[in-house]
């Protein structure tokens, strides 16, 4: 477990995991509202090169990026609204992953084999409000962890 002390903390977890994720990636975040997931993406795609604040996808689902903008294809899913997975192939993320990032909130709105491969980060709000983050680590990510 890590713990975040604030959200500056939580957007600097994200700013350093920009260094070990790629075109391919998917990491996936999950937790309750206002737990820290948009902060962590908006951490890691200004390490990216992403100048001024990353809007929450909440409403486009899909909020893309592109190079010159960051230093490659990363998209940014908010699944909050998805209610069938039908939904989700229609966003075509298994075509676009091929050559982006996937940074995907609300990861557990699809079933779990959709994300076999994700680095899939769990926040938590602490009594104290600092956020207690753990990791379900996969196979593909075991010499990239811990951070």
């Amino acid at each position: 477990m890590i713990t975040l002390a604030d959200a500056a903390a939580t957007e600097a977890f994200g700013h350093a995991l920009a260094a070990r994720v790629g075109p391919g990636d998917v990491v996936a975040l999950s937790g309750a509202l206002g737990a820290g997931k948009t902060s962590i993406a908006r951490g890691l795609l200004a390490a990216l090169g992403l100048e001024g604040e990353a809007p929450s996808p909440s409403f486009a689902i899909v909020q893309p990026y592109a190079p010159p903008e960051t230093a490659f294809p990363v998209l940014h899913v908010d699944l909050y609204r998805i209610d069938d997975p039908v939904e989700a192939e229609e966003l075509g993320l298994d075509d676009a992953r091929a050559d982006s990032l996937l940074l995907v909130e609300w990861p557990e709105r699809l079933p779990d084999s959709f994300w076999a491969d994700a680095l899939w980060l769990t926040l938590t709000i602490e009594a104290d409000g600092s956020r207690a983050l753990t990791a379900r680590v996969p196979a593909a990510w075991k010499d990239r962890w811990p951070l």
